[in-house]
C-alpha cells in the first residue's frame, strides 16, 4: 500500500440510471419498481431503465414491446429532460466544492482532477467517498465513482461496481489491471478501431505494447498515440474544465420512417431551422454557412449552403432547406432531418449600411424570443409549425450546464445515449 500522494489522481463520477433514478425519487410510488424512460409516451425505444428493470433483462435501447414481454409490470415514464438538466446542474455545481478542476463529460458524468486536493481532503479513496457524499447531498441520488491516475482508467473503474460503487485503481496497478481487458471496453475505442487493432493481434490491453506506437500514429495521428497509452493506464489527456466555443450549432430529428409527404418534411425542416435561429439569437451569435441534411434509407441527401448575409433568422435558414427538398426523387422516403449552423460567430455590432438584414424580421424575432422565454418554447411560432411534431426535447450528448451547450434539442427517440465522441472530441447530434 502506498500512502504517499499520487502524482496524478482523476475521479470519474457516473450517475446510476440517472433519468430513471430521478423519476423514482420524484414519485415515491415508483421506488422499487421496474421503470423505463422513453422519449414521451409515444416513444417506443427505452432511453434508460431502473436497476429493478435491468434485473429482469430490460436494457437501454430495447424496444418497449420487447421489454414488456420480459417484464409485464414495467412502468413507462415519459422523459423530462428539463428536470434531468436541472438536477445535473446542481450536481456539477456541488462538485466544484471539491475541486475547481471539473470537466462535465455528459449530463450524468464528470471528471475531477483531485491531484492538488490530496493534502486538503486526504487519499484519493477518501476524496472518492467525499464526492459520493457531495453528490447525494446535492441531488439525493447515488453515483458510482472510479478513481485512477488517468481519465480512461478512471472511467473503466467507475463501471466495475454498479450501482453506488467506489473503485480505486492506483496508477502503479493500472497496466496490470487493464491487461486482460478487451481494448473495446475502453471509452473511445469503437468497433472500427477495435477491428484495426484485432487485425494486428491486439485484442486485450495487454497486447498493446507489442504493436509499435508508430503504426497507430500513422493510421490515426495523435489520437492513435493516445490509444496506445490508454491501454496501458497512461492516458495523458488532461481534465478540461473550460468548454470550447461550439464549432457548430445544430438540431435534428428522427421522423416517422419513410416519410414521403414533402409538406411534412418541410414542416420538420422549418421546425429545426427555427430552433437553430433561436439558439443563435440566445447566445448573440450569427452564421452564414449551413448544413442541411435528409437521411434516406441507405444514405444522406445533404448539402452545405450559404446565406447572402450572416443571419439568425429561422425563415432565412429554412429557405436554404427548401431547395434541398426539391431535389428529392419520387418515391424517396425520409427518416431524419438535420439543420446545422457551421460557422457560428459573435453578431456584428455594426452592419453594412447598404446591405443589411430586414430590421422588421429582427424585431419580430426579438418579440417572439421574449414571449417564448417567458411561456415556453414555441408558445409563439410561425403558422406552418402549428402542426409540428409533439415529440419532446432530448438532451444532446454535448450538453453542458451553462453557456452555448446548455440547450435541449428536439430529436428522435434514439438520440439520447447515442454519442459520437471520444474524450476531448464531442459532436452535438441534437
Amino acid at each position: 500500500m502506498n500512502d504517499k500522494p499520487w502524482p496524478r489522481a482523476i475521479v470519474l463520477v457516473d450517475m446510476n440510471a440517472f433519468f430513471a433514478s430521478i423519476e423514482q425519487q420524484d414519485d415515491p410510488d415508483l421506488r422499487g419498481r421496474p421503470v423505463a424512460v422513453t422519449n414521451g409516451l409515444q416513444g417506443t425505444c427505452i432511453i434508460t431503465c431502473s436497476y429493478e428493470a435491468r434485473a429482469r433483462g430490460v436494457r437501454t435501447g430495447m424496444r418497449l414491446k420487447e421489454a414488456r414481454r420480459l417484464c409485464p409490470d414495467l412502468v413507462q415514464c415519459p422523459a423530462r429532460p428539463h428536470r434531468y438538466a436541472q438536477v445535473s446542474r446542481a450536481i456539477m455545481a456541488a462538485l466544484v466544492e471539491v475541486t475547481p478542476d471539473v470537466e462535465v463529460f455528459s449530463v450524468d458524468e464528470a471528471f475531477l482532477d483531485v491531484t492538488g486536493c490530496q493534502r486538503l481532503w486526504g487519499s484519493p479513496e477518501a476524496i472518492g467517498r467525499k464526492v459520493k457524499a457531495v453528490v447525494r447531498e446535492a441531488s439525493g441520488l447515488a453515483c458510482s465513482v472510479g478513481i485512477a491516475g488517468d481519465k480512461t482508467t478512471a472511467k473503466y473503474a467507475a463501471k466495475l461496481h454498479k450501482p453506488d460503487g467506489l473503485t480505486v485503481i492506483p496508477p502503479w496497478a493500472a497496466r496490470e489491471t487493464l491487461a486482460p481487458v478487451p481494448v473495446t471496453e475502453l471509452c473511445g475505442i469503437n468497433r472500427g478501431i477495435g477491428r484495426f487493432l484485432a487485425e494486428r493481434g491486439v485484442r486485450v490491453c495487454g497486447d498493446m505494447p507489442r504493436l509499435p506506437m508508430a503504426e497507430l500514429a500513422r493510421r490515426f495521428g495523435n489520437p492513435g498515440r493516445r490509444i496506445w497509452l490508454m491501454a496501458q493506464g497512461l492516458d495523458p489527456e488532461p481534465v478540461r474544465p473550460q468548454v470550447a466555443p461550439p464549432k457548430s450549432i445544430g438540431h435534428g430529428k428522427i421522423i416517422p420512417p419513410d416519410t414521403r409527404d414533402r409538406a411534412l418534411v418541410l414542416t420538420y425542416l422549418r421546425h429545426m431551422s427555427e430552433k437553430v435561429g433561436a439558439r443563435l439569437r440566445r447566445h448573440d451569435l450569427e452564421a452564414q454557412h449551413f448544413f442541411i441534411g435528409l437521411r434516406l434509407r441507405h444514405d444522406w441527401l445533404a448539402e452545405k449552403t450559404r446565406t447572402h448575409l450572416p443571419t439568425t433568422d429561422g425563415k432565412a435558414i429554412f429557405e436554404q432547406a427548401r431547395a434541398l427538398v426539391n431535389r428529392l426523387g419520387r418515391g424517396q422516403g425520409v427518416f431524419q432531418v438535420q439543420v446545422t449552423a457551421l460557422d457560428p460567430r459573435p453578431q456584428a455590432l455594426q452592419g453594412d449600411l447598404f446591405d443589411r438584414p430586414d430590421p422588421r424580421r429582427a424585431a419580430l424575432n426579438a418579440v417572439m424570443d421574449r414571449i417564448n422565454r417567458r411561456y415556453g418554447d414555441f408558445t409563439l411560432a410561425p403558422a406552418p409549425l402549428l402542426q409540428r411534431s409533439t415529440m419532446p426535447d432530448v438532451i444532446a450528448p454535448a450538453w453542458k450546464p451553462d453557456g452555448h451547450r446548455d440547450s435541449l434539442g428536439e430529436s428522435g427517440e434514439k438520440t439520447v445515449g447515442r454519442t459520437a465522441r471520444t474524450f476531448g472530441s464531442v459532436i452535438d447530434v441534437a
